[in-house]
């Protein structure tokens, strides 16, 4: 069986797509296409979840909203996943959540704007910090779709080769060259914006955007710099603990896809404990939510 790599992407840029890429056999994945690139079937998300509400009179079918800085993704589930149906219902709202999931489109019959929606596989309670630190490490993949796709706008053929010369990953080249046969025309400066929005959250809590950010900020998502100088001076004591914070998000991406990612259908192999800013999290029996002592456990 195929693996297919779960994408890190903001919300902003998946409800940006239009255009999916269908699988032409049952076993065939489909794709939903990003302007920047993003050529997504599996996902990794961690945000909010703001709210569940039935939309079958039976409750058997559920529509939910995980919230990012940049927007809100939609997710569904049915009568053919009752258990993450059954995890989902069950969450006390609101509550930070990790999800691996399969990426959906929707055109209506009498409209031409698709919608792009997940169908969650797994779910894990998180801390605020894990969702930060997704929040960073999707800002980097984010910037690396950006940089790609500058420079392929500079081309006029051969993008994937093109990229490739220039160093770009064979993969990410294709997917970039893909978008740019179905997207007319992207801005950058909107997606570069949006990044630059994330960086402000972690950094300054949300609500506090710095007008006068420079793109210097920016340039730390493509290259291993020390994320310390993104601090302001009275938070660089804070960097430390984000960073191990980061790192086990980055165990966790890890665990799950393991170097060429997670096969489909696989159980999200998480361990049972581990640590996020000095605190312990637990994972239940079933593997199914982490347990943290600042959120507490679902039912």
């Amino acid at each position: 069986m195929k693996r297919e790599l779960a994408w890190r992407i903001f919300a902003f840029e998946f409800n940006d797509a239009q255009y999916e890429e269908k699988g032409t056999g049952e076993m065939t994945p489909s794709y939903v296409i990003t302007p920047l690139g993003g050529k997504v079937n599996r996902m990794f998300i961690v945000g909010v979840l703001t709210d569940v509400e039935p939309v079958s009179e039976d409750g058997g079918f559920i529509r939910a909203h995980v919230s990012d800085p940049t927007g809100v993704f939609t997710l569904y589930s049915g009568q053919y996943q009752p258990e993450i149906t059954e995890q989902l219902s069950s969450i006390e709202i609101p509550a930070f959540v990790a999800i691996m999931g399969k990426s959906r489109a929707y055109i209506p019959e009498d409209g031409d704007i698709m919608y792009a929606s997940i169908r969650p596989q797994q779910i894990a309670l998180v801390s605020p910090e894990i969702r930060d630190q997704w929040i960073v490490e999707t800002c980097k993949h984010t910037m690396q779709r950006i940089e790609a796709m500058n420079e392929a706008l500079k081309m006029s053929e051969n993008y994937a080769v093109e990229l490739q010369n220039l160093g770009i990953g064979k993969y990410l080249s294709y997917c970039i060259e893909t978008a740019i046969s179905k997207y007319e025309h992207v801005d950058l400066d909107r997606y570069k914006n949006i990044v630059k929005d994330a960086i402000q959250y972690v950094i300054q809590g949300p609500g506090i955007i710095d007008e006068s950010s420079e793109d210097k900020d920016l340039e730390y998502f493509s290259k291993n710099n020390d994320k310390s100088k993104l601090l302001p001076p009275e938070q660089h004591e804070t960097s430390t603990e984000m960073q191990e914070a980061e790192d086990m998000v980055l165990e966790v991406i890890r665990s799950v896809e393991g170097k060429e990612g997670a096969l489909w259908g696989s159980e999200w192999p998480l361990p049972m404990t581990t640590k996020s800013h000095g605190r312990l999290l637990h994972r239940d029996a079933n593997n199914h939510r982490w347990m943290d002592p600042c959120l507490g456990s679902s039912s």
